[in-house]
């Protein structure tokens, strides 16, 4: 990054060629730590690094390391010499790794948003903990995601890195594949929540998760469409179902969606409002 920075972010031959060569040392010896995490962590910076200089496939290649050794992490770990659960851990690097690729372009050969499913595909894999809702939560993460992969203008960007919203343009075959992926998503969700729903000891469990993809939705979602503003009405009345959510965040959620819907590209959230109901805690 010092290069970049002395360089102001264009590089001469030298330079490119000098950060080219430290990017290929950097993925060569990262195999030899010892740690999962630590090999996770500075495969994702390494990637990020290189994106920044715009050395792209060396960046591509850092990414795909990073997923490829996911199945390797184990269900748990020694912290300050005591045996404790990864997952946690295992989570805050997937976050981390999701927020990196928005910026990240498809790679010409290997099709649309195949770092996406190729990271999905491995946490569907992954042996999770039992009676765990790791997984869900992950699909739950993704959805902002897919959602700002979607807009015309990118939240944020790498300067000199065209990202899918340039490379796309918008293309409907591209927000079709981002739809269908959604969708998909969505399913595997509202599938683990009938599942919990079989057994009231879960009900924490599945009112909690219902209540994250309700967030999710309302914030990123198109409730313009009937069908995904009755989800999230679904949502609403199954978090609240068995009392375990708290009246004073109910009560907050829903003075904030009013407040919302006082803006005038967002009147359509006057009608959601009005079909969301509290439900005293028993």
């Amino acid at each position: 990054m010092e290069t970049r920075r002395v360089m102001r972010g264009s590089h001469s031959r030298k330079t490119a060629a000098f950060v080219r060569a430290c990017a290929a040392y950097s993925f060569i010896t990262i195999p030899s730590l010892s740690s999962i995490f630590s090999r996770l962590s500075l495969y994702l910076l390494s990637g990020q690094v290189a994106l920044a200089n715009q050395c792209l496939s060396q960046a591509d290649a850092f990414l795909k390391a990073a997923v490829s050794i996911l199945p390797e992490v184990p269900r748990s770990i020694s912290v300050d010499g005591k045996l404790r659960s990864s997952e946690s851990f295992l989570l805050d690097f997937i976050n981390n790794f999701l927020a990196m690729l928005l910026v990240v372009p498809d790679h010409p050969e290997h099709g649309v948003l195949y770092l996406v499913r190729g990271l999905l595909n491995m946490v569907q894999d992954y042996t999770w903990e039992d009676n765990s809702d790791a997984k869900v939560r992950v699909y739950i993460s993704a959805l902002p995601l897919l959602a700002a992969m979607s807009q015309e203008t990118y939240l944020y960007s790498v300067p000199k890195v065209d990202s899918n919203e340039t490379l796309y343009g918008g293309d409907p075959k591209f927000l079709s594949e981002i739809n269908k992926l959604c969708e998909t998503l969505i399913g595997q969700i509202l599938d683990h929540l009938k599942t919990l729903g079989r057994d009231e000891q879960n009900a924490r469990r599945q009112g909690t998760i219902a209540l994250s993809l309700f967030a999710v939705l309302l914030a990123h979602g198109d409730l313009r469409n009937n069908k995904l503003s009755q989800l999230t009405i679904n949502l609403w009345n199954l978090s609240h179902k068995h009392g375990c959510c708290e009246t004073r965040i109910s009560v907050r959620t829903l003075e904030s969606i009013k407040h919302q819907a006082q803006q005038p590209d967002m009147a359509h959230l006057s009608d959601t409002v009005q079909r969301l109901t509290l439900q005293s805690r028993t």
